[in-house]
């Protein structure tokens, strides 16, 4: 009776291709591109020729299809990588990846640039180099119980202390550009700092985390920068655009920081890498890696960290890393179990990579755990934070969208 009750809720949550296609008004074709997106989850049906398809993705896509582009249903769509919201200067994203300021993240990564260097084009810094001071330092008496309490989770460590990190600069709230990009620089370091338990060290942030996780690797020391530069900002996420809102009020740079990491905490955003890496974790402790993730396919589970819905044909992000780590780790046996998770799961439902399971396979083919992988998008995505918050302020202007109320009709007064 139970298993019975299990099937049926299952063929209510999915639908067959002919549904799929008629709800949405498309051809098997359009259908079949969806999937390969990353818009619709697709499964194995009863009969292994056939695939269904997840109700609630065809029902989303309807929906967005009946709302069409009338400018109200438009903006409040538009919050879920719909249109767009507001214009920005520092990052764009194409098929081959996101550009700082027309400058692909993929090929600064490849050509060796350090995680200042992108931060630098990010900021629109010019001949004026914010990353000229690296005085490295004790924390104050304030923030050193916090900053040194290895007991902390590293981000709740971080939101923790930032705050106070504001007490000691004085001039949050100057005016002047190049101070602000000295106070951002400043943070930048103190963010990593706090992250991974140490002291600001006078030294490149790639180098003070792989010197904390993995000294004297200088491969490792290499890949952990191009992640860092790959995944320091993509356009108007989740946690750019909630510190770009606080910075629209006027707050110091400290607070943009925290509210970034603030949305970066939830689990499906800054969260995605920690799922990555226990995917990783459970397909390895399987007596099969294909056994496993074929029973989470069969049961309809999601495979995190796969598939991108702004990278039709794959992160290019991931892709790049994923190269690397190949000659980082070219006899790792951990590196075999990634590479057989990404291949099986290619052959499940097409989908490759994204930049959260490198991430996490960073993290796993060097004996790390997920904390590493989420402390690694922590500490890079504050450049892109920053990035918005210094816009934004240099533009001025409040953000306060408008909602549409959906709620009980008002009453009548008696």
């Amino acid at each position: 009776m139970i298993d019975s009750i299990n099937i049926s809720s299952m063929h209510d949550d999915y639908l067959s291709a002919g549904e799929a296609t008629r709800r949405l008004g498309i051809s098997a074709a359009t259908l079949y591109a969806y999937v390969s997106r990353g818009l619709v989850e697709s499964r194995p049906g009863d009969d292994p020729r056939s695939r269904l398809y997840r109700r609630r993705d065809i029902e989303r896509l309807a929906e967005r299809k009946r709302s069409g582009r009338g400018a109200a249903r438009g903006a409040a769509q538009s919050l879920d990588r719909g249109l767009p919201v507001l214009e920005t200067r520092i990052s764009l994203i194409r098929p081959d990846g996101p550009y700082y300021r027309g400058h692909s993240a993929v090929a600064l990564a490849r050509a060796g640039a350090s995680f200042e260097d992108a931060t630098r084009i990010l900021w629109d810094c010019g001949p004026n180099d914010p990353f000229t001071d690296l005085r490295a330092g004790p924390w104050s008496a304030h923030v050193a119980s916090i900053a040194g309490n290895a007991r902390l989770p590293p981000l709740e460590r971080t939101l923790a202390a930032m705050p106070l990190l504001a007490l000691d600069a004085r001039h949050s709230f100057d005016a002047a550009m190049p101070m602000r990009r000295a106070i951002a620089a400043r943070l930048l370091r103190q963010n990593a700092a706090l992250l991974l338990g140490v002291e600001v060290e006078a030294r490149a942030v790639h180098a003070t985390i792989a010197r904390a996780w993995r000294p004297r690797d200088a491969l490792f020391a290499d890949l952990v920068r191009a992640a860092l530069v790959v995944a320091a900002d993509h356009e108007l996420n989740v946690s750019a655009f909630a510190a770009r809102v606080v910075a629209s009020t006027g707050a110091h740079l400290h607070a943009t920081v925290c509210t970034g990491l603030a949305a970066l905490s939830g689990p499906r955003h800054g969260g995605a890498t920690a799922r990555a890496h226990a995917l990783i974790a459970d397909a390895v402790a399987g007596d099969s890696i294909a056994a496993v993730l074929d029973a989470r396919w069969r049961r309809g589970d999601d495979l995190p960290g796969f598939g991108h819905a702004l990278y039709a044909d794959g992160d290019p992000r991931a892709a790049m890393l994923l190269a690397m780590l190949r000659d980082a780790r070219p006899r790792s046996r951990a590196l075999a179990q990634v590479e057989a998770i990404v291949t099986h799961v290619e052959s499940l439902n097409g989908q490759r990579p994204n930049i959260d399971f490198l991430l996490a396979a960073i993290a796993w083919t060097h004996a790390l755990g997920p904390a590493h992988a989420l402390v690694l998008f922590a500490a890079s995505r504050v450049a892109g934070w920053l990035a918005h918050a210094l816009e934004q302020q240099e533009q001025g202007g409040f953000i306060r969208p408008r909602a549409r109320y959906a709620g009980e009709a008002v009453k009548a007064e008696p």
